[in-house]
């Protein structure tokens, strides 16, 4: 197969596919090593990127799959929001943070977290295919253990887990908490008997 032919193949498959594809698979169906498929879409993707198109060819949860260009989010937003809209509340949001960041962790340890019962919220999650089943605590009861799932890493554009941003980027800094200490901390000054 010549690079052009494999390039070809490479888009179609890319094209009709609804999950990532990994370039092992790529490989098997096109009948190419893996190294000459990797190349290919690494090709591809550059080339995309040059010619300023609207949609790129990323590597998304171990796979390849083609998406729009980060720049023209706007324009997607609006089309996806025409109907009614899936987004997860605040509570669902808080939840798959901490799962994603903890992970693997159990229910009640996310109930811990939040402060409220998370049952409900995890259940939806796992509907959603963000969250899974991993294991099993060793202990009484043996509560299920959750971590996140290939879909998760697929709507945060991501390949790995570990690539998401450090906990520490979202939190302030420590001169920052030690001024919210002193505004909330009450008032030393001391009020003489019976005024």
């Amino acid at each position: 197969m010549t690079s052009e032919e494999l390039r070809r193949a490479i888009e179609a498959v890319l094209l009709v596919a609804v999950e990532p594809v990994t370039a092992g698979l790529l490989a098997e169906l096109l009948e190419e090593p893996v190294e000459r498929v990797e190349t290919a879409c690494n090709e591809l993707a550059e080339d995309y990127e040059a010619e300023h198109r609207g949609f790129m060819l990323a590597r998304i949860a171990g796979g390849y799959r083609y998406q729009t260009h980060p720049d023209l989010a706007p324009y997607v937003e609006r089309f996806a929001n025409r109907e009614v809209s899936h987004r997860l509340s605040t509570a669902a949001l808080e939840t798959l943070a901490i799962v994603a960041y903890r992970q693997p962790v159990s229910r009640a340890q996310i109930s811990s977290l939040r402060g409220v019962n998370v049952d409900g919220v995890v259940r939806l999650l796992e509907q959603r295919g963000y969250i899974e089943a991993v294991g099993r605590v060793d202990g009484p009861g043996q509560p299920i253990l959750y971590g996140t799932t290939d879909l998760f890493l697929e709507r945060l554009g991501l390949d790995r887990i570990d690539q998401l941003p450090a906990v520490e980027d979202f939190l302030p800094g420590a001169e920052v908490v030690g001024e919210l200490e002193e505004r909330l901390r009450p008032s030393t000054g001391s009020v003489a008997d019976g005024d």
